[in-house]
């Protein structure tokens, strides 16, 4: 290899803006949610100081505007979020509503990694799970709610920071926290939350780190510049009844994350990373005349640029590499902007997938990846390669082992042993190779990194009402001339925040939480901020819930999952699962089933599922003794055979050809697998399948068990059957969809 393989990692680092503009006479700020300050504590700055162990790897870092300010606010002690507050308050004090609050929402952390550790906040946890709610509000001790206020405080704490004394004493004493003790924990996160950005500038002032920027309050720019953006991907997209097209707003919050940044690091960023990676061309002009040199995006939106489509084989190597991992140039009036995209799939695995193996075989397998990249790209490149893996530099590593702590470190060290491959900024990259391809601006696609388009913030029946709201707000402020950034800032403020692409997130279809009803009152906080801070009477639907934030009982996956499969059904696991209710709904003609509902989902490594049967159902005695799985899949020509079961009735789903079939013994979680041969007959194959049941039946899938490229569909049905006889499939009105990563 004469040049080495370049890559740049970028880290992301984001959350919405939590503090509400509700009138209040408190003097500190509400932050409706607490999770600036805890992923403060727990993420921004460990991330780079395992890295600075590192000095031969160096990384781009994107610091939100909006985070910084509330990291800011946090750390002078102005920021107080309901949590904090319960924190502070002595247990003699605590109103039982208060107490109820504190077991619903104090053990809001990923078990496995951030409770389990801890035997006192499992214990809590387990009592709560296994006694309920209820029992705890009558049972729990004055000290129960202190320890479990401390625990929820300490657990958050990345273990980078465990060698502290105060913190070494806090953990080793487990129990038996005082007031004083949990006031000393929240001056420990704001000491902590203080050293994430002069951290930061430090080590881009070394050469380690380059720090980038995005627009202020995290907004969708295309969809500012235009909400007609949204056809550009889906033709038929249901718009909101008002168009939303206010380009202006583009330089402001360019403007407004610029002069933030100047202020912190004394320099200008280089680089801008456009909230969520949503790129159009009538943004361009913005970015270019406020002095960004660089942008990135998702190989997503390069393909529909180019009209490509990136295949990959069954590995995941991507075919002709040489398109995806170089810059591209970008020419416009205000003057030439490069771009980069990164490879999605690379950083999902990081993102979602690599938090369920061991750090060792996780870091082999990114290195590896690497590597086969090397091997495939065409001698004759003009310049050398760049890799980018992209990625949310916060959320992911609470579901890795010691907060991601050992596999950063088996990584970053096997990386700077590696002689081939050689990590760096984006801008350092750049400055000795810059791109020699061109993008005409008007071809590049409007379209974000999921799926190279803007659905999950625009285009379904809520998502739509609130840019409604948003349009009218906005010009009811251009109706008013007067009011200034500078003698009106709290308008222009008001109007920022609701611009933030967080609220459209989780409206509607796509993404929920146990904080959606928070979510939906923060828009609707910030919206009703700028009705009154120009003295405009506040429209009366700002006073309702945007949408009903109750749950769908049945709905599709809602994000990467890798559950541990021992058959408990950890619902921690399955949070961000498909789910569809099979037994026990309401209303007429409803068949009877002991399927109570079936839980399925995927990550780079396979997929899940989860079968809830009645409670108390046993197999041979309540249960038929086997699960049989059959899947066929979308247009692709492979062998077919039957349904191997007797008895199976011949109407669709059932007289359907599959090409891969599973058999589950219910009793000894015993598996058989299958694969469609020659003359419809079944010839069995070994598997990396895993079954367990105890109380649910939980199962994991390997891909490579399917051989099948990424991007394909699969779709699946599931029968019961006793000794071969059909007994009876779920769901019964639909099969379940699946696709490879």
């Amino acid at each position: 290899m004469s040049q080495p393989l370049y890559v740049a990692f970028i880290w992301h680092q984001h959350q919405p803006l939590y503090k509400s503009t509700a009138v209040s006479t408190d003097t500190a700020a509400q932050y409706r949610l607490p999770w600036v300050r805890l992923h403060g504590v727990k993420d921004y700055l460990d991330l780079i100081l395992v890295l600075e162990r590192y000095p031969k790897l160096h990384q781009t870092v994107n610091l939100v505007p909006s985070l910084i300010l509330q990291l800011e606010d946090y750390v002078s002690g102005i920021a107080l979020d309901p949590y904090l507050a319960l924190t502070v308050t002595p247990e003699t004090q605590l109103t039982k509503a208060q107490k109820g609050f504190i077991i619903e929402n104090f053990f809001d952390a990923h078990y496995h990694t951030l409770i389990e550790p801890h035997p006192r906040y499992a214990q809590l946890f387990n009592q709560r799970h296994e006694k309920g709610r209820s029992w705890c509000l009558t049972n729990w001790s004055l000290q129960d709610y202190g320890d479990l206020l401390a625990w929820h405080n300490l657990a958050w704490i990345d273990p980078l920071f465990w060698d502290d004394l105060e913190i070494s004493q806090w953990l080793q004493q487990g129990q038996n926290f005082s007031l004083s003790d949990r006031q000393r924990i929240i001056s420990k996160h704001r000491q902590i939350i203080g050293r994430i950005i002069p951290q930061h500038k430090k080590m881009q002032e070394s050469g380690q780190i380059e720090i980038i920027t995005s627009p202020y309050t995290h907004p969708i720019l295309p969809l500012l510049a235009d909400s007609e953006a949204g056809r550009v991907a889906v033709a038929r997209m249901a718009l909101p009844h008002h168009r939303f097209q206010w380009p202006e707003d583009i330089a402001r919050h360019l403007k407004k994350a610029w002069d933030i940044y100047h202020d912190r690091f004394g320099s200008y960023p280089n680089g801008l990373w456009p909230s969520e990676q949503s790129v159009s061309p009538a943004i361009l002009p913005y970015v270019a005349r406020q002095g960004f040199k660089w942008l990135c995006s998702d190989e997503g939106v390069l393909a529909a640029t180019l009209g490509h489509s990136f295949g990959r084989d069954e590995y995941g190597n991507i075919t002709e590499p040489q398109l995806l991992y170089r810059p591209y140039r970008l020419s416009t009036p205000e003057g030439d902007l490069s771009i980069v995209f990164r490879d999605h799939r690379l950083s999902d695995l990081i993102g979602f997938t690599y938090s369920g193996m061991s750090p060792t075989t996780a870091a082999q397998d990114l290195i590896g990846h690497l590597e086969n990249i090397a091997r495939s790209l065409p001698q004759e490149m003009d310049n050398p390669a760049l890799v980018t893996i992209a990625l949310d530099g916060e959320n992911c590593w609470e579901h890795y082992q010691r907060d991601g702590l050992p596999f950063l470190e088996t990584l970053y060290q096997t990386l700077s042993d590696h002689k081939n491959i050689q990590l760096v900024t984006v801008a350092e990259y750049l400055e000795k190779h810059p791109p020699t391809v061109s993008i005409a601006p008007e071809t590049l696609h409007s379209g974000s990194w999921i799926d190279a388009n803007f659905t999950t913030w625009i285009g379904d029946k809520a998502k739509n009402k609130a840019w409604d709201y948003l349009a009218a707000a906005r010009q009811v402020l251009a109706a008013h001339p007067e009011a200034t950034e500078d003698n009106n800032p709290e308008a222009w403020e008001a109007l920022y925040g609701a611009e933030g692409s967080d609220w459209f997130w989780w409206f509607g279809e796509g993404h929920s939480s146990n904080h959606d009803e928070i979510f939906d009152r923060l828009f609707r906080e910030h919206i009703m901020a700028l009705y009154r801070s120009l003295n405009e009477p506040i429209p009366s639907y700002l006073l309702l819930p945007l949408e009903d934030h109750g749950r769908k009982p049945t709905h599709g996956p809602e994000s990467f999952i890798h559950p541990i499969i021992d058959g408990f059904g950890d619902e921690q696991d399955w949070d961000k699962a498909g789910r569809i209710e099979i037994g026990g709904a309401s209303g007429t003609m409803h068949q009877s089933t002991i399927v109570q509902r079936l839980f399925y989902g995927w990550d780079h490594v396979g997929f899940y599922l989860r079968f809830d049967f009645k409670a108390g159902a046993q197999p041979k005695k309540d249960l038929p003794s086997h699960l049989h799985l059959l899947w066929y899949f979308d247009n692709i020509h492979r062998l077919q055979s039957p349904i191997p079961l007797k008895g199976v009735p011949q109407r669709p789903p059932l007289d359907y050809g599959y090409h891969y079939h599973l058999g589950v013994d219910l009793s000894s979680e015993a598996i058989c697998f299958q694969r469609a041969g020659e003359y419809h007959h079944w010839d069995t194959e070994t598997s990396g399948a895993k079954a367990s049941f105890n109380e649910c039946l939980e199962l994991i899938i390997p891909w490579h068990d399917m051989h099948i490229e990424p991007d394909y569909n699969l779709h699946l049905v599931a029968i019961l059957a006793e000794d071969g006889q059909f007994k009876e499939f779920v769901p019964q009105d639909q099969l379940v969809l699946m696709k490879r990563p």
